[in-house]
């Protein structure tokens, strides 16, 4: 901020804001904001009904509350004249800004903020210890979710057995709510990305695909693994053993010093040798840590893709599904959450990665 001369930081993102603060709640959907000064502490805006809230689960003193009725932006407005703050900074690319908040705040005040966007983010990208603790502990929620998904698979039970199952053992191991809720899809829907529970009787020969996150203290691990019911076709086979040959070699090239850009390149590689460039039309990662709805994992602030050049470096945590699709038939691969050590990786779930077969 002082590079910048920026006066006051506006954040908006909650995971942003609970990183900061330790603000958690579900009301999130109500506008927030947190103004971080340059000089002195910061006040946290909220919406009147989570007002208590806040004060028992932060450490911020100052704390503004509007009332349902009143414009969230006239009040943050009002905050920043407050503080004197000439020079602005907005958290501009989060989920909760919409176009027409931002025009309201740009009215608002003297002249337009300036894009904030990534100066919290940058900070989060290494865990500290506690971080990776919390996230250790979600992937195990999400292990064990995982293995109940599996085990709930069977002709004749219904794709909601197989979510109430995943998330009967996550939560009962300890999660708390997640990000997003699980990826259960069955037949040919399985075959298309981000399909989820729709009361699908599972008959023989179906595939299933099942992926789900655990949440510790907001942080998430994530899980991803591929069912069949009855003997796969050999080509599911095939594709398999290139998915898991691909996440290999992404989990091989992750080091600290090496690009982000470099365990997506091992991978698309490897399954560019096996012809299967069309079905993996993606990164073949992004970071892990806080997060809320609608999404678990921090993928706005790395990916591990073509052109990322950002270092890694001991401490990053990411999630890597290496997923092949035969779209519109079947999905098939395995994702692994891990955490960069000094020399490489540790992952942080041993149930195996082949297909499933029940």
């Amino acid at each position: 901020m002082a590079r910048q001369h920026i006066d006051a930081l506006v954040v908006t993102g909650p995971e942003n804001i609970y990183w900061l603060s330790g603000r958690q709640t579900a009301g999130y959907f109500a506008f927030q904001a947190l103004v971080m000064p340059a000089e002195g502490a910061p006040t946290l805006l909220v919406r009147q009904l989570e007002l208590p809230g806040s004060c028992a689960n932060t450490w911020i003193d100052a704390i503004v509350a509007y009332q349902d009725g009143e414009a969230p932006a006239a009040a943050l407005t009002a905050i920043l004249r407050n503080l004197g703050a000439e020079r602005v900074a907005l958290e501009a690319d989060g989920w909760f800004v919409s176009p027409r908040l931002y025009v309201d705040v740009c009215a608002g005040l003297a002249r337009p903020p300036v894009d904030g966007s990534g100066l919290v983010a940058a900070l989060r990208m290494v865990k500290s210890p506690a971080e990776l603790d919390a996230i250790r502990k979600a992937a195990s929620y999400a292990n064990a979710g995982i293995t109940a998904g599996i085990s709930a698979c069977a002709e004749g039970v219904d794709e909601n057995a197989v979510a109430a199952a995943m998330l009967s053992a996550a939560v009962s191991s300890g999660s708390e709510a997640m990000a997003m809720e699980p990826l259960v899809s069955s037949g040919g829907r399985s075959g298309l990305p981000h399909m989820t529970w729709r009361r699908r009787v599972l008959a023989k020969g179906d595939p299933v695909f099942l992926e789900l996150a655990g949440s510790h203290a907001r942080y998430h691990g994530a899980l991803m693994r591929s069912v069949w019911i009855g003997e796969p076709p050999a080509e599911a086979r095939r594709m398999m053993d290139c998915a898991e040959r691909a996440l290999d070699a992404a989990l091989a090239a992750i080091r600290p010093g090496e690009p982000c850009a470099a365990p997506h390149q091992a991978a698309q590689a490897v399954i560019d040798t096996g012809g299967y460039t069309e079905a993996f039309r993606k990164r073949i990662g992004y970071s892990m840590g806080v997060a809320f709805a609608p999404d678990w994992g921090e993928g706005g602030i790395l990916s591990l893709f073509t052109g990322v050049t950002e270092i890694l470096r001991p401490g990053m945590a990411f999630h890597l599904p290496a997923t092949l699709r035969a779209y519109g038939e079947w999905t098939v691969g395995a994702s692994e959450t891990v955490i960069v050590t000094k020399s490489g990786v540790d992952v942080l779930s041993d149930l195996p990665r082949g297909i499933a077969v029940r």
